[in-house]
């Protein structure tokens, strides 16, 4: 049978009922944006990731935009991003009139190198973004030092990684802001677009609540330049919903990586990432050929909770597209995040250029392959049974 890269009707449609009912008890209440549903949901998130304060918003792209407005960041400033990522991380700085400054990525959990880093702090330098990417945490204790160090400000991306932890934190309450989505996609995944800005910050807190409305308290009364970043009520009531489920779904995801990982490492050319590997990839990938390795796997580090948005594999000596046909012809889904790198986007063209050879690599490299909560055995083997035909062949 085929095996969809996520079905969100797998996760959906057993809630229908109760989907259904929230919709009425809104629909009842005749208050579409914002309201009690949303502050509701609001203390929930805030709770389960430990944060004072958590601010609802239109989507996980306007949390970062907001965060980067309520901390000021505009014209001649520079923040520090990763290129190996979703656009709106640096699409988001660039629309506040700063530049995203790019910066390459660690092999082993892709997330951004802080080595790199610091090759490219400049005077004009105000804030770092690390990404959670794929639901694995970056290396918060290195990131805090390194801002803390020359004066930035943190925002961590955690558009894919609500819920996860590093060394026992949630991702997100570390820095001066963190930011969410709730894409249908996302493990905690809505009916459209919503977002989440969170903090411990009561000065930035107000702030972003100000800004989230236009800059306007009180009503009619607009002390700053803000947006229309406001939450849909029926959003916030939906989201509630499956915020009860989500500890099951988070146990689901980890559950279908850890049998991935057991039996993909099993086929002949195949291995999984190690820590100690984060350096050159060029010499990483030329002991693994050497060694006949076609496949590495991804890890989850020890000291993190990594949740799994995705299952990224990396696909040595070029193979990544033949693999991807492959899968795609015996019914398996699966998608390449990320095929070209920020840096190399045509919207940054003007940008000063940069070689940054390993998320270049990776995205030659990484193909993602299904990981939701509501995979079967069945489903789940027929992914790993098309991967090792085409290692046989």
């Amino acid at each position: 049978m085929p095996v969809p890269l996520l079905d969100v009707n797998a996760q959906n449609l057993p809630l229908q009922d109760e989907l259904r009912a929230t919709f009425d008890r809104v629909l009842q209440s005749g208050r579409f944006i914002m309201g009690e549903e949303m502050e509701a949901f609001e203390r929930e998130v805030a709770e389960m990731v430990g944060v004072k304060h958590a601010i609802s918003v239109s989507s996980g792209t306007d949390a970062i935009l907001l965060a980067l407005m309520a901390l000021g960041i505009g014209e001649g400033d520079e923040v520090l991003c990763p290129s190996f990522t979703f656009f709106a991380t640096a699409g988001c700085i660039a629309r506040t009139g700063a530049t995203p400054v790019f910066v390459d990525s660690c092999p082993v959990c892709f997330n951004i190198d802080l080595t790199d880093a610091a090759k490219k702090l400049t005077a004009k330098t105000k804030a770092i973004m690390p990404v959670h990417l794929f639901g694995q945490a970056a290396d918060m204790d290195a990131v805090m030092s390194f801002a803390s160090g020359n004066a930035l400000k943190v925002i961590e991306d955690g558009a894919q990684a609500i819920g996860a932890k590093y060394k026992g934190k949630g991702v997100g309450s570390i820095g001066d802001f963190g930011a969410y989505s709730f894409f249908p996609s996302k493990n905690l995944g809505g009916f459209g677009d919503a977002g989440m800005l969170v903090t411990n910050d009561d000065a930035l807190a107000e702030m972003a609540l100000m800004l989230r409305n236009h800059g306007m308290n009180p009503k009619y009364y607009h002390k700053y330049l803000g947006g229309n970043f406001r939450c849909d009520a029926l959003q916030a009531a939906l989201l509630r919903v499956k915020l009860r489920e989500y500890d099951s779904y988070t146990e689901k995801r980890q559950a279908n990586a850890k049998y991935y990982v057991e039996k993909l490492s099993l086929l002949d050319g195949v291995t999984q990432a190690q820590q100690q590997d984060c350096g050159c990839i060029e010499s990483q990938n030329f002991r693994h050929q050497a060694a006949g390795i076609k496949l590495v796997l991804p890890v989850a580090y020890e000291h993190n909770e990594h949740i799994w948005n995705q299952f990224t594999i990396r696909v040595l000596g070029g193979q990544r597209d033949s693999l991807r046909a492959h899968l795609t012809e015996n019914g398996i889904g699966c998608d390449t995040y990320y095929p070209v790198p920020l840096h190399q986007q045509e919207c940054f063209s003007d940008l000063p250029k940069t070689g940054l050879p390993v998320c270049e690599q990776l995205a030659l490299e990484v193909i993602s392959i299904p990981i939701y909560p509501e995979l079967t055995l069945d489903q789940k083997n027929e992914v790993i049974e098309a991967i090792a035909s085409f290692l046989k062949a």
